[in-house]
């Protein structure tokens, strides 16, 4: 039977289309709302390859729509952009009065503690569910995907891809959440989604997944210099992980920049060109 999905709204964009879109989702048990970037090219009748933009905390499917500068990019490149939404939303969904916690704070994980366990499965949403969807309606090619994200969502960007790399064949992050076992923005959310047993953190924990698995190809994660949460962010726990195994990495350390949109719709088109770069190679 064919997934439902609703079209919110369809806008023109350099040559594309930018659509939003919601669909009752059995794994989160809620309506969710994502975001498709369709560039020109989807006019010449082949799928083409996809990246993933993971948001962070607090966003929505709407952030990186609207303040990345993500379209012109792509629609250059011929790479469709995916904006998922960062948890299960409404009423009925568990809440925290902390920004940090609960509706906009996924964490991109599958709650295992009530009361979040019924909703807030957000590794498999963006695994499995919404990819089915949007494979099943859009005209994308499923064996050419990307990821990428920024801040919590470049956690989930990295976390995912090391555990997936059959899926993602291409991976970056911008300000990630690097080391979430060891850090504010990281311990509180596991034990309130995941319980006390720190070995159940260990898998959504970048810096231990690059130091014991890596990823296949070369990685590319950009940090800006000035990021007013670089003690919670942890970039050089990642760092020293990736170097350990000497997992080839493109790590940019960029002075001036913090951890606002503005950084990320500076570095953008790097991150598209790396993606789209990599996903042309694949046969």
């Amino acid at each position: 039977m064919s997934a439902v999905m609703e079209t919110k709204s369809e806008n023109a964009s350099f040559g594309g289309v930018q659509g939003v879109y919601s669909h009752a989702s059995d794994v989160c048990g809620c309506e969710m709302t994502f975001a498709v970037y369709l560039p020109p090219q989807i006019a010449e009748g082949q799928k083409i390859p996809v990246l993933w933009y993971l948001s962070g905390l607090t966003c929505t499917h709407e952030n990186a729509m609207t303040k990345a500068g993500a379209q012109g990019w792509a629609a250059e490149q011929g790479i469709a952009l995916i904006f998922p939404d960062t948890s299960p939303r409404g009423d009925r969904i568990a809440d925290d009065p902390a920004y940090d916690l609960g509706q906009g704070a996924g964490f991109y994980v599958n709650a295992t503690q009530d009361p979040w366990a019924a909703n807030y499965r957000m590794w498999d949403y963006i695994v499995h569910e919404l990819p089915e969807l949007v494979f099943e309606h859009f005209p994308l090619d499923r064996d050419r995907q990307g990821i990428t994200g920024h801040s919590m969502g470049g956690h989930g960007a990295l976390t995912i891809a090391m555990t997936h790399p059959e899926i993602y064949r291409s991976l970056s992050a911008i300000s990630p959440i690097a080391n979430p076992s060891d850090s504010d923005w990281g311990r509180k959310q596991f034990t309130a989604y995941l319980g006390e047993d720190e070995a159940t953190w260990a898998p959504h924990d970048a810096s231990i997944l690059m130091r014991d698995r890596g990823y296949p190809d070369t990685v590319l994660i950009d940090q800006g210099a000035k990021d007013q949460f670089l003690d919670l962010l942890k970039p050089e726990a990642l760092a020293e992980a990736a170097a350990s195994r000497q997992q080839p990495t493109e790590f940019r350390l960029i002075d001036g920049y913090d951890h606002s949109y503005f950084y990320v719709a500076s570095v953008i088109e790097d991150h598209i060109r790396f993606h789209a770069a990599r996903l042309r190679d694949i046969p």
